[in-house]
This record gives structure tokens, C-alpha cells and sequence, in this order.
């Protein structure tokens, strides 16, 4: 079962109990000095209702639904283009984020509380952030919503979603994300060309991951790179590189953080801009201080191999594979500085994490030589281990029905494709790097000939009946958390939409046991009991209920 947000937010409070505002004066008041930049940038001008451009900067929307955006400067410059192109996106995004704090913490009150709590827990964001970015956000801020100043001043403020990813999987894991990544090369690929897969499972919430942006960025020092991103995010959770250098991040296990530092988006940004081969990035990974445990999965056109950089506050590793042509990540680390973590022994035992890199470890024996579209198939595969049906939506699964993105690298080609929605079943849609920063005033960036064809999954009763699954699953919830009352055929009609997924049955088990239905309650544990729970805590949940339900039965 996912955390619920209301636990993330509740941690904040009561962290803040025990906090003054003493030493955030300065963070408060750091904003980068600009003056050397020049502030006037040419006007935006709308060529349709999802196309703009300004100057050579432009921003359109594909038939796939994916936004292209294409921006060049210097760091002030790049700021403020980005935010003029893409305001009416930046609004949407911030709004939605923003509102899920205000469902989750309602009152003003405990709102303001947050709000001094984030200030303090940010206070040495400043000094882990590098000046060209700040100036970058700087830029954006100005084209943040109005709306949410009481919140902070807008600088601030996107400086501080930039750590959001990073305080979301530290704090909810605490588990926001179950991503999985893999890479091949040599004689584990068709061609032999190095070739990269990866899911981005991070959710928040369906409308979040609607405006979905394939950017491109011509800064006037460092590499020219990609990365897809959305309104507001400056940072690279995915992304390549004019070298033909990649980035992924892969959250790790990690301990509750009490201070902010090096945002990961960040790092990976600086990465792809200043690194050409895995040697550079390397080195630039060791220079920041990081806030949560992440694995960076760095593919390289030159040095034609892929590596894992493990980085966390307290420890740094790089797993390089020894006689093998393939490198499989998900969420936990596998250097050898890393081999007596108990934190990670631990996540290994009891998560997801090991059972998805078994499942990536089998698809790919069953496609000995991978080529992109056998990646996107992988990256879709919805079965759990030996095909087994695990049920819609489980975290054992690569494809959880839930990424914001997939995204699959051919580096050595500097070929790039980027799944639509929904999910990873849309088309994946190709960019070619070389074309697209040759001639970038092309509106239309992507190389369509190449495109890999949508799943037709998505038009199936299965996923018909998984999204309406979804929804009931909501309300049920709510009913739950409300101690309202569930009509028995919806709970029937829940179990039915998802029959092979463990959660179904433990969310009916929970409703009867409240209402103190105690023989249903104890039918519906015991079910869920045979199917593939999705970690070591959640079945022992289950076991705990089918425990104690045994003893009021007295069975």
C-alpha cells in the first residue's frame, strides 16, 4: 500500500514543534544578482492555440500530446524565455501541486506552521544549488502564479520544488517512486549500439502528468542536452545529451533528512550540462553533497557502456559491471560501497525492488539482443515474475500503470524516444539530437518515421475495467478514512474490476473489519493472502489482520 500524503505533511509538523526559525535569514535573503544579464527578452508571440515562439525559442504541442520546447541562452535569459513560453503550463502545474497540500493539510493554521517548517529545512539549499541554476530559476520565478505568494516569494518558491522529488521519496518512502531502469550493449543489442530503458514512476496524480515536456536546452556554456520534464522543473529526472551522455535517477533507501541540500534534479542537470563520458560525471556526482539516496544510471556514446553512480548523504559508490554487456537498476544500490548497508540490505529484503530487477533480469535473457522497441515491450510488461498475473497497478510490476514517463536512449545514434500518455501505452515518439540541434527553429522536432506504435492494451476491457478500478478504489478509501458506509456490490464490483491484485481484497478486508464484519473481513485476508503481495510489511499486515480476526472469531 502507498503512504498516504497526510503522513508526509504530519512528519513536517512534527518536526517543526521542536524548530526555531534561527539560521534562515540568510536563505531567505539569498537571491542571485542579475545585473550583468539583460532582462529584456523579445515578446512571446502565439502562432495557434498550442504553438508559441520567441525569437529562435519555440513551444509546441505533437499530435502524441507531448509539448516540445526548445530554449537558448544564458542562464537569466533561458529562465525568463522558459517561463514566458510555457506560463499557462507553469500555472496549471503549480496549482495542482499546490492543491494537494491544501487537501492534504486544510488548516491555515498547520499551513503556516508547514510553511516556516519548509523554510527551515531549506535553509541550506542556497549554498548547495549552483549560482547558474538559482539564476535560472530566478528567471522562471518571474512567470510564477501570483496566487501563491503567501506561500513564499516566487523565487524561493520554485527554488524550493526543485526538492521536492528529493523530500517526497526521503519522507513518503518512504516511497513516492518504484522506477526501473536497464542497459545494454555489444553483443546484448541487435545493432550492438548501447541501448537504455526506463520507467519514471513518479506520481503525482494523473492530472500532474498531463502536460508532459520533451525540452531542449542551447545553454551559451556546457552541452547541449534533453530532457523530459514539465512546466516549473529545471532539473533532469530524465535526459541526454549532445555527447551522446544519458541520465536516469533511481530512488534509493533512505532516512529522513534533516536538512536540504543538493537537489538530485540538480545534480543531473549538471551532469548532462558539463560531462561527456562517465569519467566526468563521476566526478561531478562526488563534488555535491545530496540530501537522499539515488542511484543515477549514466549511459555513455564514448565510453559505449553504461554505469550506476550511487550517491546518498553519508556514502558514494559506482557499480560498474565485470563480464557483462547489461546493467539492471531499480531501487536499490549494488556497489560494493554500499555491500553492508543495513538500510539497503534491508530495502532489498523487504520492498519491490529485488523482485522487479529479477523480472527486468528475466525479460531480458528472454530478448537476448535488444533493440528499442523489445525495450519499450519490457518497459510495458504489466506480468510478474514467469508471467505470473500480479494484478493491475502492483508495485512488483515494471509497468505499476502509473509513470509520468518512459523513456528509452539509443546514445551513439543521439536518438531519444519519449512515451505518451497514458502512462507508458501511448506512442513512443523519436528525436533525433543531431537534426534537432542543427536546426532548431524547426517547430516540429520530433523524427516521426521512427516513432515506436502505441499499446493496444489501452483499448482493452482490462484497462477499461483497471481505471474504473481506480476510481472505486478512491471512493472506497474515502468511505474507509469517513467511517461511511459502502453499498456490497460496490465492494463486490472493487474485488471483480482487479481480481488478481492482493490490494482489492485487503481494501474489502479493511472496510468489513471496521464495520466489524468480522467473518467477511477474515474471507477477504485470507484471499489477499494468495496473491503476490507487494512487500515484506504489507503481508505482514495482512497476517496481523487474519491474527487478530481468528482471535475474535475464536477460530
Amino acid at each position: 500500500m502507498k503512504i498516504n500524503l497526510s503522513i508526509y505533511y504530519g512528519l513536517l509538523l512534527l518536526l517543526f514543534v521542536s524548530l526555531t526559525s534561527c539560521g534562515i535569514s540568510k536563505s531567505l535573503h539569498d537571491v542571485p544578482d542579475v545585473s550583468a544579464y539583460n532582462s529584456v527578452i523579445p515578446e512571446r508571440v502565439k502562432t495557434s492555440d498550442s504553438s508559441f515562439t520567441l525569437g529562435n525559442n519555440h513551444l509546441s504541442k505533437n499530435q502524441q500530446g507531448l509539448w516540445e520546447l526548445y530554449v537558448e541562452g544564458n542562464p537569466y535569459q533561458r529562465g525568463l524565455i522558459t517561463g514566458s513560453l510555457t506560463q499557462e503550463l507553469f500555472h496549471k502545474q503549480e496549482s495542482i501541486f499546490v492543491s494537494k497540500i491544501d487537501k492534504f493539510v486544510p488548516s491555515k493554521t498547520k499551513q503556516a506552521l508547514l510553511r516556516r517548517f519548509l523554510a527551515w529545512y531549506n535553509r541550506k539549499l542556497y549554498l548547495n544549488v549552483p549560482l547558474e541554476y538559482k539564476t535560472e530559476i530566478l528567471g522562471l520565478s518571474k512567470y510564477a502564479s501570483p496566487d501563491y505568494n503567501y506561500i513564499a516569494d516566487p523565487y524561493l518558491r520554485v527554488l524550493y520544488f526543485h526538492g521536492a522529488h528529493d523530500i517526497g521519496h526521503a519522507l513518503q518512502d518512504l516511497a513516492l517512486v518504484g522506477c526501473s531502469s536497464f542497459a545494454a550493449w555489444d553483443d546484448k543489442t541487435e545493432d550492438g549500439s548501447l541501448i537504455i530503458g526506463r520507467n519514471l514512476d513518479f506520481y503525482a496524480g494523473d492530472d500532474f502528468a498531463e502536460e508532459k515536456i520533451v525540452s531542449f536546452t542551447n545553454p551559451t556554456e556546457g552541452n547541449k542536452f534533453m530532457s523530459v520534464t514539465w512546466a516549473g522543473m529545471l532539473g533532469v529526472l530524465s535526459g541526454m545529451n549532445e555527447h551522446g551522455l544519458t541520465v536516469t535517477i533511481n530512488a534509493g533507501k533512505s532516512k529522513i533528512p534533516l536538512i536540504a541540500k543538493t537537489p538530485i534534479s540538480i545534480l543531473n542537470r549538471e551532469i548532462l550540462q558539463y560531462a561527456s563520458n562517465i569519467k566526468e560525471a563521476i566526478a561531478i556526482a562526488k563534488k555535491r553533497q545530496v540530501f537522499v539516496s539515488e542511484s543515477i544510471l549514466v549511459g555513455s556514446a564514448e565510453d559505449r557502456k553504461a554505469v550506476i553512480i550511487e550517491v546518498s548523504p553519508h556514502n558514494f559508490g559506482v557499480y560498474d559491471v565485470q563480464n557483462s554487456n547489461q546493467l539492471i537498476c531499480s531501487n536499490h544500490f549494488q556497489s560494493e560501497a554500499y555491500a553492508n548497508d543495513k538500510n539497503n540490505l534491508k530495502h532489498i529484503e523487504e520492498s519491490h525492488s529485488q523482485y522487479r530487477y529479477e523480472r527486468m533480469e528475466e525479460l531480458l535473457d528472454q530478448n537476448p539482443k535488444l533493440t528499442p522497441e523489445i525495450a519499450v515491450d519490457i518497459l510495458r510488461n504489466k506480468e510478474g515474475l514467469h508471467n505470473k498475473a500480479i494484478g493491475y497497478g502492483n508495485e512488483k510490476a515494471l509497468n505499476q500503470l502509473l509513470a509520468h514517463h518512459s523513456v528509452v536512449f539509443k546514445p551513439e545514434q543521439r536518438l531519444v524516444w519519449v512515451s505518451s500518455n497514458p502512462y507508458q501505452l501511448g506512442e513512443f515518439v523519436a528525436y533525433d539530437l543531431n537534426e534537432i540541434f542543427k536546426t532548431p527553429t524547426k517547430t516540429a522536432l520530433a523524427n516521426t518515421a521512427l516513432n515506436i506504435e502505441e499499446d493496444p492494451f489501452q483499448y482493452t476491457e482490462a484497462y477499461k475495467n483497471y481505471q474504473s478500478y481506480r476510481h472505486l478504489r478512491h471512493e472506497v478509501l474515502t468511505a474507509i478514512d469517513n467511517n461511511d458506509t459502502i453499498d456490497l456490490e460496490k465492494l463486490l464490483q472493487l474485488e471483480k474490476l482487479n481480481l488478481e491484485y492482493w490490494e482489492s481484497y485487503y481494501i474489502v478486508g479493511t472496510y468489513y473489519y471496521k464495520k466489524g464484519y468480522y467473518t467477511a473481513a477474515l474471507e477477504a485476508f485470507k484471499i489477499a493472502k494468495t496473491k503476490e503481495i507487494t512487500t515484506v510489511p504489507d503481508e505482514e499486515q495482512v497476517d496481523k489482520y487474519i491474527k487478530k480476526l481468528k482471535r475474535k472469531l475464536e477460530l
